[in-house]
């Protein structure tokens, strides 16, 4: 998402108490603590946190002068690379590079957070969004250092119209090629002479045949996990051989991939569904443990079989489904339960059969949320409810431990505030976050 849209602005920080979004006491952290909750959250909406977590951005900026440069530097590359956010980490050096106090670590973080070509004119989007300015030395010094990362491939492909180009940071940092072929690419960027990447999409657009197209990149080995989870169902339209597709996802990295987007693709593909299940068992087999006992309360209602959003083809009762099957691979002890107008216990089944267990496990009725929070008996460390927060009823706190509401719709009144914490919107990173913040407490 482009973030020419962002405004920030310092908010004054008064003596009024601290209270949480329905006015209850909230408990008073560091502003460290602060920044890093506030920039983990970021992981929760970042395909909208320039539009709609302006708020956030906000808080974001004015925390960094409070913070000691060295750990907003560690949680920018914190943020990057294990919680594989973008626009973040570029936001906090942003902010870094307007103090004395932080300026001096500007350049590496900004070189380290950089992991894609077109991030290399998004930060300078976010660098003037209150209008142009020269760029500080760290800064041109950071970009320069990333742009010589990045080969002809990575420019050609995010080589785009925009208000910032990347012939642009080019120029103003005046970065200095490193070896012969890196000064004759460069300056086929500038004349904008590069060859077209040789990319699913841009074959396709020459019109060539769609079977030869994924075919011949199944056999080079040229799609990454999501473009070719994404795109199974159009392999399966366009006859491509079924072995190609069953050894390409038996070979694929998909150690960043969770599992709601294998779900997504064992929907609009079910006839390669066991081996869409293989390889997202492979997707989990590295993941951290979560400790100690979690107990997961899925909505089932009726409103959960609508889509997350209007840009989404995902059911919101497909993404609660695929927490439950991150949980039961990498929860230490995990009971599952869903509520629609009753409380139903779920089996101990794993992967798309776990799924299959929670979709029928009741009728899809109302939305009894308190009722099922007052029968249910079982105790555990956390309690992570699941929900589009259309209850019926008012919701009381958790009975144990520390009490997760998870809401997947969009941008409604919600229930789940006071002795909860409150995640908005959805995310593959929803675990880590809950894992960050105890971690942090």
């Amino acid at each position: 998402m482009r973030l020419n849209i962002l405004k920030l602005s310092q908010p004054v920080f008064s003596g009024a108490p601290l209270v949480t979004h329905e006015g209850a006491p909230a408990v008073v952290i560091s502003a460290g603590e602060q920044l890093r909750r506030s920039v983990l959250a970021c992981m929760l909406w970042e395909d909208q946190f320039y539009e709609d977590g302006v708020t956030i951005a906000e808080r974001i900026a004015a925390l960094v002068p409070r913070v000691e440069a060295g750990k907003v530097a560690v949680l920018a590359i914190e943020a990057r690379e294990k919680m594989k956010l973008r626009h973040a980490p570029l936001l906090l050096v942003r902010e870094m590079a307007r103090y004395a106090t932080h300026r001096g670590l500007v350049a590496e973080t900004l070189a380290r957070v950089i992991q894609r070509a077109d991030e290399l004119s998004e930060f300078l989007a976010i660098y003037w969004k209150d209008g142009r300015q020269p760029l500080s030395a760290q800064v041109k010094k950071g970009l320069a250092a990333a742009f010589t990362r990045f080969d002809a491939y990575a420019l050609a492909k995010y080589d785009r119209a925009g208000a910032v180009k990347l012939r642009d940071v080019l120029f103003l940092t005046h970065a200095k090629p490193l070896t012969a072929d890196q000064s004759f690419t460069w300056r086929q960027l500038v004349e904008g002479t590069l060859p077209s990447p040789e990319t699913w999409e841009v074959r396709l657009s020459r019109g060539e045949q769609k079977r030869e197209v994924w075919e011949s990149m199944l056999i080079e080995n040229r799609l990454g996990a999501l473009a070719l989870l994404r795109n199974l169902r159009n392999m399966q339209a366009a006859g491509v051989d079924p072995e190609l597709v069953r050894y390409a996802l038996e070979v694929i990295r998909v150690e960043r991939v969770l599992p709601f987007r294998f779900i997504a693709a064992a929907r609009h593909a079910p006839q390669w569904e066991p081996w869409i299940e293989q390889a997202m068992f492979a997707s989990l087999s590295g993941q951290l443990r979560l400790m100690g006992k979690t107990i997961l309360l899925i909505d089932v209602s009726g409103s959960m079989d609508a889509k997350l959003s209007a840009r989404s083809e995902m059911p919101r009762m497909d993404a609660a489904a695929s927490l439950a099957v991150l949980l039961r691979e990498i929860a230490e002890e995990v009971s599952i339960y869903t509520f629609s107008d009753a409380l139903a216990a779920v089996p101990a089944r794993r992967g798309f059969a776990l799924r299959d267990a929670i979709g029928h496990s009741q009728p899809h009725g109302g939305t009894q949320l308190s009722r099922a929070l007052n029968e249910l008996r079982e105790r555990g460390d956390r309690l992570i409810v699941i929900t589009d927060e259309q209850s019926h009823d008012r919701v009381p706190a958790p009975k144990y431990g520390r009490g997760y509401v998870v809401n997947v719709a969009s941008y409604g009144n919600g229930v789940g505030y006071g002795a909860w914490t409150h995640i908005d919107g959805w995310s593959e990173a929803v675990i880590e976050y809950i894992r960050s913040v105890e971690t942090a407490a």
